[in-house]
């Protein structure tokens, strides 16, 4: 396994909290080839010549991955080079019908393959040196020769051309932006690529430098959106993967809200249909409810009938080129499966003994064990599984006197579960997709 000790430390400090790991995913990821083998060709489509757009719907109920799976999916297309970023829509802190609020999320957590998250500035100034590379290239000039600095004036207000076809505000800004760079005005640089990031309470004065008024509102921001697709292909991206996740949470808004929130990505997905955001893939996910509840997206019919795709009783043959993918429930194997991998990660001090320690058997049995928590809700409890798991690996890589059959014994405490787990726990859920896999009679820990 091609891992880093501290890659490895980072990947296992998350599951040790019950989150998603930032990095890493492929070197535990189960069962999810399929889907990224089709959607690496939709980003090679989004990606032509010109660039296209395309949205990708992603359902599942709680525990089936679906963060998991599209944090993989973001890490596999910025090794494509794209950039990404992932929006938790949330109905206080980020409302989808929000969009000026969207946006000034996708741009704090834009990421990049080389910058990593918060990579918005270093792609803004990765674009200006790409323009300075490219008259060096073409005129053979360098940045000492008395002809250069022109040259560049020249180049940049070709670039900006095709931005302000776009949007004339978003270019203007990224012309004061690089004379106040140029004149070391660190002050007002920052200010000015904070308003383009649709920061809120900017000095009127910094943005009186670009002859900008006022906020980034939500028509604004689809506007300036299609300015940053411009932006990062122009320095050398391929495009711009939007997640939106937790989308399911509009159904917890009044009914006004919750329409303009579904009209919000009517409005998203009707510019992508039309083209008007080349270079974009937008990931959306949420619950079966969601899709097909009477207060999620089948409520707005142009919107559904964008998203609608049937699911046969046999998931073997989904078709993953659909608009609508579905992530199936965790089974007892494939857990099982993921379990073996975090254990082979894991930076153990002396890996033959937690080999040794947490063998096949061990591993088995914990599945079961933790299943029988949750009524045998296999589907559920991946998440108490994973951070159950790094604890007996914590312990055996501590105390060499620590023996897992011996000395482990699993307690769930109910004030440590989301509520999903919680209601599985006490026998209030059934699965939104497939029934759970039902484990066989839970072995003893000692097998």
């Amino acid at each position: 396994m091609d891992l880093s000790h501290d890659e490895s430390r980072a990947i296992i400090a998350a599951l040790r909290t019950g989150a998603v790991p930032a990095r890493g995913l492929e070197h535990f990821a189960t069962g999810l080839d399929p889907l990224m083998a089709a959607v690496a060709e939709e980003l090679d489509f989004v990606s032509l010549a010109g660039g296209r757009g395309l949205a990708k719907w992603i359902r599942g109920g709680y525990g089936t991955g679906k963060t998991f799976a599209t944090r993989l999916l973001c890490a596999r297309a910025r090794e494509r080079r794209f950039a990404t970023t992932e929006v938790q829509i949330s109905v206080n802190d980020t409302p989808l019908q929000h969009l000026e609020t969207v946006y000034r999320r996708m741009i704090e957590r834009l990421t990049t393959d080389a910058e990593g998250a918060g990579a918005f500035k270093s792609v803004v100034d990765g674009w200006l040196f790409e323009i300075g590379e490219e008259v060096t290239r073409v005129h053979g000039l360098s940045e000492d020769d008395p002809a250069f600095a022109a040259a560049v004036e020249e180049r940049l207000e070709d670039k900006l051309a095709d931005l302000s076809r776009q949007n004339p505000a978003f270019a203007a800004v990224l012309r004061a932006y690089h004379q106040a760079m140029q004149e070391g005005d660190f002050a007002t640089s920052q200010g000015l690529l904070a308003w383009l990031g649709g920061q809120p309470n900017v000095n009127r004065n910094v943005m009186a430098r670009a002859g900008v008024k006022g906020a980034i509102d939500g028509q604004a921001a689809l506007t300036f959106l299609r300015g940053l697709l411009v932006l990062l292909r122009q320095s050398g991206h391929r495009g711009l993967v939007v997640v939106l996740d937790e989308v399911e949470t509009i159904q917890r808004m009044p009914g006004p809200t919750r329409e303009k929130a579904l009209n919000a990505l009517r409005q998203l997905v009707d510019m992508l249909v039309e083209n008007h955001l080349p270079g974009l893939y937008l990931v959306v996910t949420g619950t079966p409810d969601f899709f097909e509840g009477y207060k999620g997206v089948k409520s707005l019919a142009p919107l559904y009938q964008r998203v609608i795709t049937r699911f046969d009783d046999d998931s073997r043959f989904d078709n993953l080129r659909a608009p609508q993918v579905r992530l199936l429930p965790f089974d007892r194997a494939r857990l099982i499966a993921v379990g073996e991998s975090v254990r082979e990660l894991f930076p153990a001090r002396d890996p033959a003994r937690v080999r040794r320690s947490i063998d096949d058997l061990f591993l088995s049995a914990l599945v079961d064990q933790v299943a029988e928590g949750f009524g045998g809700h296999v589907d559920v409890c991946p998440r108490i599984f994973l951070r159950e798991l790094v604890d007996v690996l914590d312990r055996v890589d501590q105390f060499p006197e620590f023996d897992p059959r011996q000395h482990y014994k699993l307690a769930i405490d109910d004030a440590a579960l989301r509520p999903e787990e919680l209601a599985a726990r006490h026998g209030h859920v059934t699965s939104e997709e497939d029934p759970p896999a039902v484990p066989p009679k839970a072995r003893r820990l000692d097998g």
